[in-house]
């Protein structure tokens, strides 16, 4: 299937994989070169999902071969641990995710985000009749989002002079390697070739901002005033716990949590709204009917009713009213279904069953 490959890769890669498990039935076998390691299962068959993902979860992990793809890059983060290391990851930031203040300091962040800086560079742009790319807008809105959430710190990608985002190329880079024979890129690695020297370059930038993160954190958390006032995000937390031999964990580890955390609330959240207003520009109905549901929701406020709101940037949505948007989260959903965010998900195997 190696030359249906480059054909896949020179277009959509994803549009031409959904194009096979469709006239496949929803699963095929892909075979590549023998001395390549591109050799698979895949499937989009919700039986064979299932199973994988839930009922026997255990046996069939992330695995050797995309550890050892990603780890310059993921390290051992959520993204490419197993096992008890996974586990103690994923248990602690749900209770973080799940805690009121943490709610609270979402709620905080998106509304400075939103109003004081997504609307400013929209307005700005619509003013001046510039074009923008909507996706790299959102993902810096995401971006600052879960490091004033996840870490505390306002990296500032949404400000008007929109600067470089450091992992705007480390993850496209990255998952080069899964395309390629595995001795391929490894020599490119060796001899700092193509698309190698590149993700080396962008692995350095990512470095260096997730470094700077947690020194500064170690410093803040050395002084007696910041004790006091008990900070509690993400990694914080992640600096209060030990190691299976009772030891703090090495920045190392903080780095891969940093990174690997940044990469969960950076992309999924963008990559999504991207899809849903694209899809909004090619079905204007559906963009009017959500539009007139959140007139007539909003139009039950006693401000509005009376003509007592001045500026619409001061409009904003309380959680009560977000919850009656019913066809406003059908369009989101449908827009999942159609575009997940993570469109592919890879998987050793343990064992046979």
């Amino acid at each position: 299937m190696l030359p249906s490959l480059v054909v896949g890769l020179r277009c959509n890669m994803y549009e031409w994989i959904s194009d096979i498990l469709h006239r496949q039935n929803g699963t095929f076998i892909f075979k590549g070169p023998s001395f390549s390691s591109l050799h698979c299962v895949v499937t989009s068959d919700p039986r064979n999902l299932e199973h994988l993902l839930k009922t026997k979860f255990s046996i069939f992990p992330k695995g050797p071969y995309f550890r050892d793809t990603m780890r310059d890059f993921l390290g051992d983060g959520i993204f490419s641990a197993d096992d008890e290391t996974w586990q103690k990851q994923r248990k602690t930031a749900s209770i973080e995710f799940h805690s009121a203040k943490f709610r609270q300091l979402t709620t905080e962040s998106l509304l400075e985000l939103v109003h004081k800086r997504l609307l400013s560079v929209l307005e700005k742009a619509m003013n001046n009749s510039i074009s923008l790319d909507l996706q790299d807008i959102l993902l810096r809105l995401t971006f600052d989002n879960v490091c004033m959430i996840a870490f505390g710190v306002d990296p500032g990608c949404l400000r008007p002079d929109l600067p470089k985002i450091p992992f705007a190329r480390a993850f496209e880079d990255a998952h080069m390697r899964f395309v390629m024979p595995t001795c391929v890129w490894k020599t490119m690695k060796v001899f700092n070739l193509g698309t190698e020297k590149k993700l080396k370059i962008s692995i350095k930038g990512v470095d260096k901002f997730a470094n700077e993160v947690i020194h500064t954190r170690k410093r803040e958390l050395s002084l007696k005033e910041q004790n006091k006032k008990q900070r509690s995000d993400l990694l914080t937390v992640f600096m209060g716990l030990t190691d299976e031999q009772g030891r703090p964990f090495s920045d190392k580890f903080l780095r891969d949590i940093c990174v690997n955390f940044i990469l969960a609330g950076r992309d999924t959240s963008s990559v999504a709204l991207s899809w849903f207003f694209w899809w909004l520009n090619k079905n204007p109905d559906v963009e009017e009917k959500i539009l007139t549901e959140i007139c007539k929701i909003m139009g039950e406020r006693e401000e509005i009713r009376n003509g007592e709101l001045k500026n619409s940037n001061e409009l904003i949505f309380r959680s009560e009213e977000i919850k009656k948007m019913d066809y406003l989260q059908a369009a989101l959903s449908e827009a999942l279904r159609l575009y997940p965010s993570v469109p592919v998900d890879h998987k050793d195997v343990k064992s046979s069953n």
